[in-house]
């Protein structure tokens, strides 16, 4: 679909990039983050980027005519900017995970439902380096794209009210890991003990951000421990 862009209130904009979780329109959502970011427009205090739109919020003392202004600058950078417009190199995290057992108690499930070994899991969800899409739903959840086909199953029939921080998770065409203890119905893998939000932190509290690169790395429940506690000394 063409752009949209869209009032919301009499100061935010909402710009519809498309209808559906793919890739190419993510990349299009980030490219027009930096464009609006390099234009220094003092109309925004904020972009929010999505699966496939941007909600560009503005000061409350911005006039109409700022908000024009606004619109004006989105619909030139949509103009001008490439039907494919890949991310320029950003951050690579890499986050040591723990695979099923304690740490993914629905591993058994992802077999059965995939037909594929544990091994087979394991390897086809860290083969991958996936793309921070956007953050959502909680403080620090980063939406993941680019899971293989092959390991997207339906989300549990009866969501958790606890999951555990840290747990690595598999929802339909998207994987995950909670950042802290919250209710979630995604089906559980594995675990890390990596930090993803920090509330102490108040200028940079999460450590994922959208269009930043994520590769998981299998090791043992042991070794995830002592990676742990090596980051303490």
């Amino acid at each position: 679909m063409d752009p949209v862009i869209e009032p919301l209130g009499e100061h935010a904009l909402l710009v519809r990039m498309g209808t559906r979780i793919d890739a190419a329109v993510n990349d299009r959502v980030h490219a027009l983050c930096r464009g609006l970011r390099a234009a220094r427009m003092t109309q925004i205090e904020d972009l929010v980027p999505a699966y496939a739109s941007v909600l560009v919020r503005l000061a409350p003392s911005t006039p109409a005519s700022g908000v024009a202004q606004v619109a004006d600058c989105v619909r030139g950078l949509l103009e001008r900017m490439p039907v494919d417009a890949p991310a320029p190199d950003s951050v690579l995290h890499r986050i040591p995970v723990c695979y099923g057992g304690t740490c993914g108690p629905d591993m058994a499930h992802v077999e059965a439902v995939t037909g594929l070994s544990r091994e087979r899991v394991v390897e086809l969800h860290a083969a991958v380096e996936y793309r921070v899409a956007m953050i959502g739903f909680a403080p620090g959840f980063a939406y993941l794209l680019g899971l293989d086909e092959r390991l997207r199953v339906p989300r549990r029939e009866h969501p958790r009210t606890r999951v555990p921080r840290g747990s690595v998770a598999i929802g339909g065409a998207q994987t995950g890991v909670y950042p802290a203890e919250l209710p979630g119905g995604w089906q559980l893998i594995g675990r890390t003990l990596e930090v993803l939000f920090e509330r102490a932190d108040p200028l940079n509290p999460c450590r994922l951000a959208p269009g930043d690169r994520v590769r998981f790395e299998p090791v043992d429940e042991a070794t995830l421990h002592k990676l742990q506690e090596g980051t303490h000394t």
